[in-house]
């Protein structure tokens, strides 16, 4: 017995909206960082939930996810007294400033 069109048709549908779904948790494309001009570390598709730790502190991020992204020094994601995150939107980079200091991990927005 032959499936219809509209049957064919809504599974493929169903399969994609499932696909799509699976991948909403995720920031979809690469961050690439280097300190200085040395290359340090390539994310891909990191997580949407929670802090993520740079391999070793970074001076340049590259963000070429689809969302946007906040830098902290630290390596556990907070804010100290005194010192401020760096929103970094999508497709764009930023370079620490040297009195600020690298930065050590981030987070996704959502």
């Amino acid at each position: 017995m032959a499936a219809s069109r509209s049957l064919t048709a809504l599974a493929g549908i169903m399969l994609l909206g499932a696909a799509l779904t699976a991948c909403g948790d995720q920031a979809l494309g690469t961050i690439e960082t280097r300190d200085g001009v040395k290359p340090v570390e390539k994310i891909s598709n990191p997580s949407s939930d929670g802090c993520h730790r740079f391999v070793k502190g970074v001076t340049h991020v590259a963000n070429y996810t689809q969302s946007d992204i906040v830098l902290y020094q630290t390596a556990d994601c907070s804010e100290p007294p005194g010192e401020d995150s760096t929103y970094l939107s999508t497709q764009t980079q930023d370079e620490a400033v040297r009195s600020t200091g690298p930065w050590r991990s981030f987070t996704v927005v959502h």
